[in-house]
């Protein structure tokens, strides 16, 4: 047996120990969550290979910044996929074709505890 599936396993029959030693506090309630990582087929709005740069473009037209899944995670989700699939650097461009509420907030960068994933918002009604 090798020396990660012996750890997966303890880390799976003692899941409460190595939640502790890893974050440094104690942590008495855990739920072991399955490992298995399903991956939903999404379509990103247009895609391309930037050849001379050796990079992707990736483009999402949006008429609305509200969404569910979120805009900043849908991006972060694409570039996931994106860089899996053909190892390269990618620009990402969200183009709004109308403007929002006013009180909207336009993110441009998802933020999750140490996970940072940025992109670039145009505003089309803005010229």
């Amino acid at each position: 047996m090798s020396f990660d599936n012996v750890c997966k396993l303890l880390s799976e029959k003692y899941p409460d120990r190595f939640a502790s030693w890893v974050l440094g506090t104690p942590q008495p309630v855990v739920e072991v969550l399955k490992t298995e990582l399903s991956i939903e087929p999404i379509r990103a709005d247009y895609v391309t290979l930037l050849q001379l740069q050796g990079q992707i473009l990736h483009l999402e037209f949006q008429t609305r910044w509200d969404s569910n899944p979120p805009i900043p995670l849908r991006m972060l989700d694409y570039w996931v996929r994106l860089y899996r699939r053909y190892r390269l650097p990618i620009a990402q461009v969200v183009v709004l074709l109308l403007p929002p509420a006013e009180e909207t907030v336009i993110e441009t960068t998802f933020v999750m505890g140490e996970t940072r994933h940025s992109y670039r918002v145009i505003r089309l009604w803005e010229g």
